[in-house]
């Protein structure tokens, strides 16, 4: 009987040994599988407006854990200083002036993305991932003429994502609703949804006609449909059940983008989270006012910077951190006045949202689309600085590289070696994109051909980068583009010229006048 005992005992460290060697297989094999993927994109977050990248007005803690423990790029960009078309290139890898229909969008405006085009979530599909869109989309919706109370479609579903949740356009135009899956969340069908950018419903309220009923003035675009006390770009009746409030969009994207990641969390996943903030209108919850010192427009972004802070607890709390790779970054430049009056000037101090570079949201000069962008992936990437050149163009081809599947686009360089750490070489040239014109970036050179149009923004104090001259910088020595050299560097200037057009092609200089709303 005694040897009887030894041996049942014997037995059962065995099993359990075994058992505790399954586990360790199963983990192992769960953190070498294919692994998430998430960017983390906000919205006309400028290049020195984190702390990480040199604010010292504002603290940025959760944006600076990944940018500590991750690598910083210097020398980050996205394609366009303007929203839509950046965020047709990092869906698409494809530079957005080669499509004519790739400028800021209406409301109202058609899908951007052609259907049967490549994109980065259909790749990631077809490698067995989940893919899935929370926040602001702005790449069109339907084919014209939405019916806002029935399925919209295409969208987002139809051009990769598996799950959607989105509002339309911006957070000033109407539609204010958040869409799912194609149909308006929350839409009482008895109240159906009117929306129009020509002329008013009768009856509703505008900014324009009714300022007593605003939290804030909105210039003469702004001035439209209220709702929330806030006046829009745009004009729109009915679905008052499903109208958004604003002071809770971030909360309430917060809150999608953690279920999305907590339902999917036993398969591969892509998940592109896109913030609001800082655009306007800035309306940050109650638990953020005053919280910077630099009124709404710095609130909001402390308000994004503790989103990331919860959302990556949320990565952490489900065992998912050291399986993702993270991309954070903003879709273009910062502007401070951009049609509402809420103070963001006044209360701006010693703030830079540009850093020590010049311009902003609709420039040609660097502020415009040099941009924070960090890649960070928790035991993979080792901590550091890159002043390498990349692009969000070329994330398609990137992201394509890690999971297996060999896509190449015109526009799009596999950049994937550069995101992890393994090299600091980058691309040498981009061309950069700012309301239909363009510029060339060349290792540490910039050009920027001639352009007419007003050189300065005077209504929102940017400046654009127009010239009636070709404009040459070395940003190496002058990088805030201070001196032009086109005329005592000749030979660099027809060097950049001759590489800019063998991309471009000739006819940019042809551009007026562009639009700037």
């Amino acid at each position: 009987m005694k040897n009887l005992k030894v041996i049942l005992l014997l037995l059962i460290i065995i099993l359990s040994s075994c058992k505790d060697k399954t586990k360790e297989i199963t983990q192992v094999v769960k953190e070498d599988g294919p692994p998430n993927i998430i960017f983390i994109y906000a919205d006309d977050l400028g290049y020195g407006d984190l702390s990480a990248y040199g604010a010292t007005e504002i603290a940025t803690p959760n944006f600076d854990n990944l940018a500590t423990n991750g690598i910083k790029f210097t020398n980050g960009y996205a394609t366009s200083a303007t929203c839509s078309p950046s965020r047709y290139a990092l869906l698409t890898g494809t530079y957005p002036w080669r499509n004519k229909n790739a400028k800021i969008l209406p409301g109202t405006a058609p899908l951007l993305i052609d259907t049967a085009q490549v994109t980065l979530p259909k790749i990631l599909k077809t490698q067995g991932y989940h893919t899935g869109i929370v926040g602001k989309w702005h790449l069109g919706l339907g084919t014209g003429n939405v019916d806002w109370n029935s399925h919209i479609s295409p969208g987002p579903n139809e051009v990769g994502f598996d799950y959607s949740y989105i509002m339309a356009a911006t957070q000033d135009r109407v539609p204010t609703v958040y869409i799912q899956d194609g149909y308006v969340d929350n839409l009482d069908p008895n109240d159906p949804i009117l929306v129009d950018y020509d002329k008013n419903f009768e009856g509703e309220p505008t900014g324009t006609e009714n300022p007593e009923l605003l939290k804030f003035k909105g210039d003469p675009q702004h001035s439209n449909a209220i709702v929330n006390g806030v006046s829009r770009i745009g004009f729109m009746k009915g679905g008052q059940s499903a109208r958004w409030i604003d002071e809770d969009m971030a909360d309430h994207f917060l809150a999608k983008a953690q279920a999305y990641v907590k339902s999917h969390k036993e398969e591969p996943f892509f998940l592109y989270y896109a913030l609001q903030q800082p655009h306007v209108p800035r309306t940050p919850n109650p638990r953020f006012v005053g919280t910077s010192g630099m009124g709404p427009r710095g609130d909001v972004i402390m308000e994004a910077d503790w989103c990331v802070g919860e959302f990556i607890k949320t990565l952490e709390q489900e065992g998912l951190l050291e399986n993702t790779l993270i991309i954070v970054s903003s879709d273009n430049g910062p502007v401070l006045d951009d049609g509402y009056e809420d103070q963001a000037i006044e209360k701006l101090g010693n703030h830079k949202p540009t850093g020590e570079l010049r311009g902003g949201k609709y420039s040609l000069f660097e502020a415009g689309t040099r941009v924070p962008f960090i890649a960070y992936w928790k035991g993979k990437i080792k901590p550091g600085v890159s002043d390498a050149i990349v692009s969000q163009v070329d994330l398609l081809s990137s992201m394509a590289q890690l999971v297996g599947s060999e896509v190449l686009t015109k526009d799009s360089e596999n950049m994937l070696d550069l995101l992890l750490g393994k090299t600091n070489q980058g691309r040498e040239n981009l061309i950069l994109e700012a309301t239909s014109r363009t510029a060339f970036r060349q290792g540490d050179w910039v050009l920027i051909p001639p352009y007419d149009g007003p050189k300065v923004l005077i209504n929102k104090g940017v400046e654009t980068g127009n010239s009636k001259e070709f404009q040459l910088y070395n940003l190496s020595e002058d990088p805030h583009q201070d001196q032009n050299l086109a005329q005592s560097n000749p030979e660099k200037l027809k060097e950049l010229i001759t590489n800019f057009e063998a991309i471009r092609g000739s006819g940019y200089d042809k551009i007026s006048q562009p639009e700037f709303n």
